[in-house]
């Protein structure tokens, strides 16, 4: 029995020395972490990270260096906000833009040097946006487009502050659009083709081809038709009816010249 109570102190004074040295380094080590020597090299948490609130804000992140640039003011339709960035705007996950005027180029020809090594390889689309405010643009437009294409730019000109806004708007509008949105729409109606086959011919408008479908109703018809038939057609003389159908009754294969010297 005393055996067993021997035992139970014993364990009782390990568990106070423990406890007393635990107590003694936590109060040793929140004294350090109060001190001139302790830096916190503890990682961010990935929520807090830049690209994640790019991931999840519709939103145009500017960097501080923009600040009183008249540009912003007309950013009106998608959110902005300042933001330690390395292009001056960001509007997108992968799209950047670095802005420029050609009047401060003039003044300070290494800047955009300077900023293109900071910018290096990031980010997939980079706009480099240039407004031109000064009289004469053309040689430095040359020089600026040979700098766009070594670097991978994109060359944006913009003409006043409020063109240089609506660019970087519709950068960030159109991110998440498919390319169909804003490539050229092909005319695909038989309608439209005919339209756009018999314009072709330099004195035919959409108007004489719309008047002339509708008249004859089909190509062939228009084709058997005789000058002086196409002449009584609203927009027409004799003219343009003449030229319009010998064009359609030349022969689309050029005749091989056989005579010999």
């Amino acid at each position: 029995m005393n055996n067993t109570r021997e035992s139970i102190e014993d364990l009782d004074n390990v568990s106070s020395s423990k406890q007393a040295k635990n107590t003694s380094f936590q109060t040793a080590f929140s004294n350090l972490k109060k001190s001139e020597f302790y830096k916190d090299f503890s990682v961010p948490k990935p929520e807090t990270s830049l690209a994640t609130v790019l991931n999840k804000a519709n939103i145009v992140f500017v960097s501080p260096k923009q600040k009183g640039n008249p540009l912003l003011k007309y950013i009106t339709n998608v959110p902005w906000e300042y933001s330690d960035i390395v292009p001056d705007y960001v509007m997108g996950k992968t799209t950047c833009a670095l802005f420029l005027s050609i009047r401060y180029h003039q003044l300070n020809p290494d800047y955009i040097h300077e900023r293109l090594k900071l910018l290096a390889n990031a980010y997939n689309l980079r706009v480099l946006l240039v407004q031109v405010d000064v009289a004469d643009p053309h040689h430095v437009l040359k020089h600026l487009t040979r700098i766009s294409i070594l670097a991978d730019m994109t060359l944006m000109l913009a003409w006043n502050a409020e063109d240089a806004g609506k660019i970087i708007e519709i950068y960030k509008i159109y991110e998440s659009k498919p390319p169909d949105d804003i490539m050229e729409r092909s005319d695909t109606a038989p309608h439209q083709k005919l339209i756009n086959a018999l314009t072709t011919v330099k004195s035919i408008n959409k108007t004489d081809a719309t008047t002339l479908l509708t008249t004859f109703d089909t190509l062939a018809d228009i084709v058997r038709a005789h000058p002086n038939t196409l002449a009584l057609c609203p927009g027409f003389g004799l003219h343009k009816a003449q030229k319009l159908h010998r064009i359609l009754h030349e022969s689309f294969l050029r005749t091989p010249n056989l005579s010999t010297k």
